[in-house]
């Protein structure tokens, strides 16, 4: 009899042992680091999981949907234990959380939400109350007038999420008749190139602008560029996100009106974090009551606060912060 329990013991052991995983092996798809903001979020994040034991793979689809879903397969093969995606298309990222779960691998979306499947966890910021911040400075500082709106694609849930924003502000004054949105666009990427087009378009058209809400840095970079153009740099209030270099450039010298300074160190943070955890059998969600709905089920997600960056404020923020370094700015 002593001689079975020695053996149970045994096993039991080697049980627990087994799904007590102290080398977390997590899987990181990212978008693109084509803006300087995704190669922020890699570094802090990779960075966090080693200091908590872990390993980080890396794969960047270039907004390449397909090569996404590849990426994923390759990286499930390679027995990642957590896969964190930033998705390149909310629907087809749901294909991926589905082939993950099959294989027993837990998915965090990270900025991102991904629609229409058993998600595990979510990490972003709010992001229609960051599309409120953007339209309630624009509409306090030039409450009549005519808008522009550029979101970025819709492939992208928090292009939709950004665009409900704004209109929860801008839509009691159009119905008034103060402001009239001569222009809402959803792009095809979120870069440049599109946010150039729709205001060169318009200006071209000889439509007056007094304002333009842009989902990005990118795309309000590129509207900034074609009110250069036509010599309305500075005069069209022009309001973005994520606090990339240049925006913050752009403000400094009076040509841009605000940013919004994601929280990108706990962002990474907390997705890092919850990795750990999930791959070593762990409830990431602990004391968390927050969901969101994804269309499939209620997601536990942590929702973080943006911040509004403007002339008066910057070095009280992502220059004090450690965000940006002020010779970047000031150089």
């Amino acid at each position: 009899m002593k001689h079975i329990n020695v053996i149970l013991g045994f096993f039991l052991l080697t049980f627990l042992f087994s799904g007590c995983n102290t080398n977390p092996k997590v899987g990181l798809l990212l978008d693109t680091v084509e803006r300087e903001r995704w190669t922020k979020d890699r570094d802090l994040f990779v960075d966090k999981v080693e200091e908590l034991g872990g390993s980080v793979i890396v794969k960047v689809a270039e907004s390449d949907p397909s090569v996404q879903f590849q990426q994923a397969l390759d990286l499930i093969n390679e027995g990642i234990d957590v896969l964190v995606i930033v998705p390149v298309d909310k629907t087809v990222a749901a294909g991926i959380v589905t082939t993950a779960k099959k294989s027993h691998v837990s998915v965090v979306a990270y900025d991102r939400l991904i629609w229409d499947c058993d998600l595990d966890f979510y990490i972003s910021t709010d992001n229609i109350q960051i599309g409120e911040k953007q339209a309630n400075f624009l509409a306090r500082s030039k409450p009549e007038g005519n808008y522009v709106l550029i979101g970025g694609p819709t492939i992208d849930n928090n292009s939709v999420q950004l665009y409900l924003g704004w209109m929860n502000v801008l839509q009691p004054l159009v119905d008034k008749g103060d402001i009239n949105i001569v222009s809402n666009t959803f792009a095809n990427e979120w870069n440049v190139e599109d946010g150039y087009t729709v205001v060169k378009d318009l200006l071209d058209n000889d439509v007056q602008l007094d304002a333009i809400i842009a989902g990005n840095d990118a795309l309000a970079s590129g509207a900034i560029q074609a009110l250069h153009e036509n010599d309305l740099e500075g005069k069209v209030l022009v309001a973005g996100q994520d606090a990339d270099i240049n925006a913050i450039r752009n403000i400094v010298f009076g040509n841009q009106t605000i940013t919004v300074y994601k929280p990108l160190e706990s962002m990474a943070f907390n997705a890092a974090i919850a990795a750990v955890k999930m791959a070593k059998g762990k409830n990431p969600t602990d004391n968390m009551s927050f969901t969101v709905n994804n269309g499939h089920h209620l997601v536990p997600a942590i929702l973080l606060e943006g911040q509004i960056v403007n002339k008066q404020n910057v070095k009280m923020t992502v220059i004090s912060e450690g965000f940006i370094a002020e010779q970047e700015v000031f150089e």
